[in-house]
């Protein structure tokens, strides 16, 4: 999971700043949309926190600042189904690669953040994690190291291991990601990988 206070924080300083010295009942009030990948129930947790850091920023939900919640719940075709741009939102909250994906082929003018995404240059979310460039940026939960410092400890829990079975979700584009750095690390170890394909479907 990646660190919230550095996501809101990142969040906070792409969204337009409104000047204090007007009355706030005279502004306009900001509109984050907000595309979840998941169900509201399962990202609930991350939801909470992000509303927590805003609170500590000094925005409040309903008071000076209104969020428009999308859920795709496993259905990518629905992200393509957002009104965010006709709403004319502020700025737009994603996570995870494909709703991060729909958003931006949505508009090249809306500031979008992404909270997490696996691969957000190869996925073609960036153009490179230093200058990600356009209207998009975000945090990239990419651990290259992690894939071969995992096999070393499974190494150490098994003595003696030479070969290693892996399931991945071959729609998901971060454990696509996760998997090539598992079979690279492997190859270096001397690991033979046996990966078996998998496909995860979620019913309404």
């Amino acid at each position: 999971m990646t660190n919230r206070r550095e996501f809101v924080t990142l969040l906070s300083s792409a969204a337009v700043t409104w000047p204090t010295a007007i009355p706030a009942e005279q502004l306009p009030v900001p509109v984050i949309g907000l595309l979840g990948s998941g169900t509201a129930p399962a990202q609930s947790e991350w939801t909470a926190a992000f509303l927590q850091r805003l609170r500590e920023l000094g925005w409040s939900e309903g008071r000076n600042i209104i969020i428009d919640y999308r859920w795709g719940e496993g259905h990518t075709e629905r992200f393509s189904e957002m009104e965010f741009v006709q709403r004319k939102v502020t700025l737009i909250l994603t996570h995870n690669t494909p709703p991060t994906l729909a958003a931006k082929q949505a508009t090249s003018t809306i500031p979008i953040v992404f909270a997490t995404a696996g691969d957000p240059v190869g996925a073609g979310i960036v153009a490179s994690l230093a200058r990600p460039g356009g209207n998009i940026t975000g945090l990239s939960s990419q651990t290259p190291d992690a894939a071969g410092k995992k096999l070393e400890l499974f190494r150490q829990v098994v003595p003696g291991l030479h070969r290693l079975a892996t399931l991945a979700d071959v729609d998901n584009p971060y454990a696509t990601l996760d998997l090539r750095q598992v079979n690279e690390a492997a190859r270096t170890l001397g690991i033979e990988v046996l990966s078996f394909e998998i496909r995860l479907f979620l019913t309404r």
